[in-house]
Order: C-alpha cells, then structure tokens, then sequence
C-alpha cells in the first residue's frame, strides 16, 4: 500500500475490495487513511511523499556500478580449428570475394552440367518414342457426338 512503507508481518489489516484486490495495512492509521481516500503524496510521512518532493536525496546520488560485458572468447568449432578461423577472420576482403566468385562458378559449371545431362536423356527418350510411334501408326476415327441423358437424378 502506499501509505505503508514497512509492512509488519505480525498485525496486517486487510482489505479486499469488490473486485477481489487484497490491500494490506501495516497499522489502523494507514487503513483509515486509505478509506477516508486521502492521497498518500499529501501526508509528509509517506514513501510517496518523500520521493515526490525528493526528501532523502543524497541516498539516490550513489549510482550502482556497472561491470563491463564480457566479450566473448574465441574458440574452436566442430569442423574448424581455432587458427582457421583466426586466418579466415584476418584474411583480406579482395581474397574472400577470389574465392567467394571461384566458388560460384564451380557451382554454376555444376548446375549447367546436370542441365545438359538432363537434355540429353530428355532427347533419346524423345527419339525412342518416335521411333516407337512411326513403326504402329494406326489412325484412330472419331468417337463420334457425345449424347445427353442417363445422366440420374441430382
């Protein structure tokens, strides 16, 4: 509560309001205060008062002290070695892109390699079945009009 700044475990008074919040009083004189809805920032012995007017100031001035982050420490990674990855980290960026471009031309070599293959097959399995189709060539006629009914019942 905010009229209370040291709740003393051995005599609360409690209050639960109609939407069931739980208010806990440390003495008679904070719950009477509480009910008559006087503003805890008008008494001068609140917590809130105090912090509004900035009573108790030089408590506040001593900054707590932050310890610096530590950095992380370089280590080893399964697959790669700590002076692998010192040497990639400290290689020039002129290097990174030579091997980076090398590296791609492989993979598109790769690629229109498969694609060729892929061309290829295509066109024998396209000349076996034209060789398969011009030995049997039978002219099919047609079916003919395609007539309603016997459709049942929707």
């Amino acid at each position: 509560m905010e009229f209370c700044c040291a709740l003393c475990l051995l005599q609360l008074h409690r209050f639960v309001r109609g939407d069931s919040q739980v208010f806990l009083f440390s003495n008679s004189k904070c719950k009477r205060y509480f009910h008559n809805r006087l503003k805890p920032a008008k008494l001068t012995w609140t917590a809130m008062y105090r912090k509004q007017h900035k009573k108790d100031i030089h408590d506040e001035t001593v900054k707590k002290r932050r310890r610096a982050a530590k950095k992380p420490h370089p280590r080893s990674i399964v697959g790669a070695s700590l002076e692998v990855i010192q040497k990639k980290r400290n290689e020039k960026p002129e290097v990174r892109d030579a091997a980076r471009e090398a590296a791609l031309r492989e993979i598109k070599e790769r690629i229109k390699k498969t694609k060729d293959e892929k061309k290829d097959k295509k066109a024998e399995v396209l000349a076996k079945i034209q060789k398969t189709q011009t030995k049997g060539i039978v002219p099919k006629g047609s079916k003919g009009p395609k007539l309603g009914g016997g459709g049942g019942k929707r």
